[in-house]
This record gives C-alpha cells, sequence and structure tokens, in this order.
C-alpha cells in the first residue's frame, strides 16, 4: 500500500496476529501501555484495525521490512474519544518492536502515513498522543514537526484515574 525505502505499510491480514503479539506484547512494549496483556486483548488491536480499514480506507498499518519482516505498526485512523478535547481526529500513531529501535523506523513510517494522509484525506490536521512519560514517542512527534497541544490532553478513558492514562497531544497541520 504504501513504500518507501526500507519499508511497506499495508492492511492487517489475520496470519499477522502471532508475529504482532510477538512483537509489541512485551514488558518494554507495553510499559505506558498497562503492562503485558492477554492475547486475545492483542488480537482485538488487530481486529480492530482491519475494520478500521475496511471502514474508512486506512488504519494502523502492519509496518513490514522490505524484507518481509513484521517490524510493528504504523498509520493513521479516525480516531478520538467523546468527552475529551479529542472526540474525532485523525490520529497518527506507532509501535515499533525493540530490535527496530535506533534505526529510524518509526520516523520513516510517520512521515510516509503523514504524507499519505494529506494526499488521501481531506483533514485539516493530524493528532497523536501519548503518557508524558513516553518521551520516545513524544520526542518523535516534535521531529515530526508536531506542536505541543495541551488544549487538547485528556485523561485515557481506558486508564481512568491512572496516572499512565495521562495523555498530552501533539498536533500537526495541514501545510504546516
Amino acid at each position: 500500500m504504501i513504500e518507501t525505502d526500507r519499508l511497506r505499510l499495508r492492511p492487517w491480514r489475520e496470519g499477522d496476529k502471532p508475529g504482532f503479539a510477538a512483537i509489541v506484547n512485551t514488558p518494554v512494549m507495553m510499559t505506558h501501555f498497562g503492562g503485558v496483556q492477554p492475547r486475545a486483548k492483542i488480537d482485538a488491536i488487530i481486529d480492530r484495525e482491519i475494520a478500521n480499514q475496511a471502514r474508512d480506507g486506512h488504519c494502523m498499518w502492519a509496518v513490514e521490512t522490505r524484507g518481509g519482516d513484521l517490524a510493528g505498526v504504523c498509520g493513521v485512523r479516525c480516531s478520538g474519544y467523546s468527552g475529551t478535547p479529542v472526540p474525532d481526529v485523525l490520529e497518527i500513531g506507532w509501535r515499533i518492536g525493540e530490535a527496530y529501535w535506533g534505526q529510524g523506523i518509526a520516523r520513516e513510517a510517520a512521515e510516509a502515513s503523514i504524507a499519505w494522509a494529506w494526499a488521501n484525506t481531506q483533514r485539516a490536521s493530524i493528532a497523536a498522543w501519548t503518557s508524558a512519560a513516553n518521551d520516545r514517542s513524544w520526542g518523535l512527534m516534535r521531529r515530526l514537526g508536531m506542536t505541543r497541544r495541551a488544549d487538547l490532553d485528556f485523561q485515557h478513558p481506558n486508564y481512568p484515574g491512572d496516572p499512565i492514562g495521562a495523555m498530552i497531544v501533539y498536533a500537526i497541520q495541514r501545510g504546516g
């Protein structure tokens, strides 16, 4: 679907579930997502993205190397949470496996996703959120040219009252 020099971003397949779980459901990867989760919860992430792709024509796509190895997830989806400052936004997100950290994979995938969104949607902005402790993620948001939007910060509804759910928001504007 999207190809870069080193990566392919594509829709998810049912057969991706075991590889995805192996990549993302580790103590280090799940530090900012409530810790290691039951496999069914990880599989449900893929199910939601398959549904997003079918409904919207885009999602948080599977990221694979040109050699065909699954490296993680990155893309854009219609997202947000009612009752928060981000009820209906175009969200960009990523989770790249530890084996690929420090290689610029997340940035390459995110830049390709943003370019795709500007070319294929009419949205005026793209937002991303993470916990304040996830400096790797918000650091990438800054490198992508996103700007901190404290006015959009919110408590993630899946983590009520938990500090891990205190989301900080960054956004980029079309043409920005």
